[in-house]
């Protein structure tokens, strides 16, 4: 297979680099108050209830997530604590803020048009025993040239999510156009974390056999002025819901199905955290997806 890269590649650094950036996002993937610490998820209603294994009485508003704390009850907000009634305002799409409590913290966030609750504890065991994420042999071939083709305006796409009847809405600025094989494919993409970066969710020939199913993401680097950048499918990497039941994640748009085996970056992980447990063994009530 014939692919063309930007410039040739000392090997022996491309591979050094490599390792450096996966053991560092394997740091970030297993901090103590990462997505692997997630032990429950739960849907906010109009209705005040509680969930087992955090502290207060909780709802949802037109003014966002509500919560009132008993007496001995506390969180920790912006480095305060709080008791008694406790109004967080709106939280915006994809949006959240982080509480503390006693053994953890709770991510307060909104999805798909709906406040939820993750709390996250360093003592989880499915965060405890995580090993690590196999991947393909790093190698050269599988970082190629791109094109980036901007809309003349962003258009917005809706996009299914790892829980049902959940959707995503986002603004696509434009596509990036590729070669593999001597074919000509296009991923459309998503705004990347920093600003000027793109972001790509996909599927490819791999998904379902040595790759997670649903979706792999890959952060792309800021395209120059004349729309060059690089694919760097070693970078691949699982979202939270290749290793979760409590995340939301996109699914990538029809448009990224690729029908070529991606053979690099990230495979399936060797395990998962299923619902239905918290870490102290109850049962969550309700929908936890």
């Amino acid at each position: 297979m014939s692919i063309t890269t930007q410039a040739p590649l000392d090997r022996a650094q491309f591979a050094r680099d490599w390792e450096d950036w996966h053991r560092a996002h394997e740091e970030r993937r297993a901090d103590p108050h990462g997505f692997l610490a997630v032990t429950a998820l739960f849907w906010l209603a109009e209705s005040t209830r509680s969930f087992p294994g955090i502290p207060g009485s909780w709802h949802t508003s037109a003014d966002g997530p509500v919560v009132e704390l008993a007496e001995g009850e506390s969180l920790r907000v912006d480095g305060a604590t709080i008791t008694g009634r406790h109004e967080f305002g709106p939280i915006p799409e994809r949006g959240g803020v982080t509480v503390g409590f006693d053994g953890g913290v709770i991510e307060v966030a909104r999805r798909g048009g709906r406040d939820i609750l993750r709390p996250r504890r360093p003592d989880f065991p499915f965060l405890r025993a995580y090993a690590g994420t196999p991947t393909y042999v790093p190698n050269p071939r599988w970082r190629v040239e791109a094109r980036f083709v901007r809309y003349a305006a962003p258009r917005p796409h809706e996009v299914g999510a790892a829980v049902g009847g959940l959707s995503h809405v986002y603004e696509s600025p434009g596509y990036l156009e590729f070669e593999l094989r001597g074919e000509t494919f296009r991923l459309v993409a998503f705004p990347g974390h920093v600003p000027g970066t793109l972001n790509v969710l996909f599927t490819d020939a791999t998904s379902g056999l040595t790759t997670y199913a649903a979706n792999r993401s890959l952060s792309v680097s800021e395209p120059d002025a004349e729309g060059r950048t690089v694919l760097d499918f070693n970078r691949a990497v699982n979202l939270p819901c290749a290793y979760t039941d409590f995340a939301t994640c996109p699914l990538p748009p029809a448009e990224n199905r690729l029908p070529i085996g991606i053979e690099a970056g990230e495979k399936t992980p060797l395990s998962r955290a299923h619902g239905g447990v918290t870490a102290n063994g109850i049962e969550p009530e309700g929908d936890t997806a």
